[in-house]
């Protein structure tokens, strides 16, 4: 009985420690994107574009490109925000599809990507708004832009909808692939590092994880929840997804969906959100459908008054040959070299007993 209490009482001494240390060295794994600067700039598409810099709040240029439509006269425009580990040029067959149905276009990198530097602070979808929002704002700037929609992948997607959350002279909002709250995304890179935790434990610890994860930039987990998000802005919104995704499961597709109706079903008055889902689609690439450049023209016309009209915007768009850049690809780093199951998770147990996390 003393040895079971003697092991009882270190397990349970033992457990938190070890716990609050994985979540730390996950944040040191997870929390810095590996930076790809772009290997393609808009002229390899033959589309016009012209660099320029995008001034965050706290001062930082986020590079970025300007892509005018009909030779520059006034009309909507459209902000383009990537994903994890991604950068601006993985947005351009977006930009030339928005192009190609008279749409300028404005696409930058968002910190700690790109081409811009190391970020000392692990990064969350705070950023991915914030940098958002910054872009959103240098468009509502320019004289000839008339009106503003975002669309962002993945984690731009989150981005995208916090930026509308927080600004609402945004006038419409696409967001594909996208994680609906920092908990679930948490949980699935748990699955995709293969980490043997089952639900009773794999719940808590992502509770713990995600949380340890955001204090640094002192953001909460409303503040980065696209799903609080889509319950704030009350503009049109096209949520995208593949059927296929084992990036971002379709299940967060599906939470977005509900969150998003519950709350317009009480605010008669807010725009409706419209569901895409790409039969076998994937994480990436939803771009080469042509049910995707079709329903995206056509949504940003109708929520944006042109200027094509939405028929003649989805007939373009459709006919655009738009396919992936070659380029390296890049898996994602944080799991990328971790050797999976029980040895991914005892490697971040045995960091309790010492070791650093950034």
């Amino acid at each position: 009985m003393t040895s079971r209490r003697l092991g009882l009482t270190a397990a349970l001494t033992v457990a938190p420690i070890a716990a609050w240390r994985f979540a730390q060295a996950y944040r040191a794994r997870a929390g810095y994107p590996h930076r790809h600067p772009p290997e393609h700039d808009p002229g390899f598409l033959g589309l016009p574009f012209e660099t320029v810099g995008v001034r965050t709040v706290g001062g930082a240029q986020l590079p970025a490109w300007w892509i005018p439509a009909r030779d520059g006269a006034p009309g909507p425009a459209v902000l383009l925000i990537h994903g994890w580990e991604s950068a601006r040029d993985r947005t351009l067959p977006n930009a030339q599809i928005l192009h190609a149905v008279g749409f300028h276009v404005l696409t930058l990198d968002i910190r700690g990507h790109g081409a811009n530097p190391p970020e000392d602070l692990p990064l969350t979808a705070g950023e991915f708004g914030a940098d958002a929002l910054a872009g959103v704002h240098a468009l509502l700037a320019r004289r000839d832009v008339t009106a503003v929609g975002v669309l962002g992948h993945s984690m731009g997607g989150i981005g995208a909808l916090l930026a509308a959350a927080a600004e609402p002279r945004v006038g419409a909002v696409i967001a594909a692939s996208a994680p609906a709250d920092p908990y679930r995304l948490t949980r699935q890179t748990f699955r995709l590092a293969h980490l043997p935790l089952p639900g009773p434990l794999a719940y808590p610890l992502a509770w713990l994880t995600t949380h340890v994860f955001l204090i640094p930039r002192g953001h909460t987990v409303q503040s980065v929840s696209a799903a609080r998000a889509i319950e704030t802005y009350r503009g049109p919104v096209l949520l995208i997804h593949g059927d296929a995704d084992r990036v971002v499961p379709f299940s967060h597709l599906e939470r977005l969906e509900r969150v998003a109706e519950k709350r317009r079903a009480r605010d008669p008055e807010a725009a409706p959100v419209e569901i895409l889902v790409i039969p076998g689609g994937e994480h990436s690439w939803l771009y080469e459908d042509a049910e995707y450049r079709g329903t995206v023209a056509r949504f940003l016309a109708t929520a944006l008054g042109g200027p094509m009209s939405p028929n003649e915007a989805e007939a373009t768009a459709r006919a655009v040959p738009a396919s992936r850049l070659p380029q390296r690809e890049h898996p994602f780093s944080a799991i990328e070299e971790e050797p999976g199951g029980f040895r991914t998770l005892w490697r971040a147990i045995r960091m309790a007993g010492g070791g650093s996390a950034r």
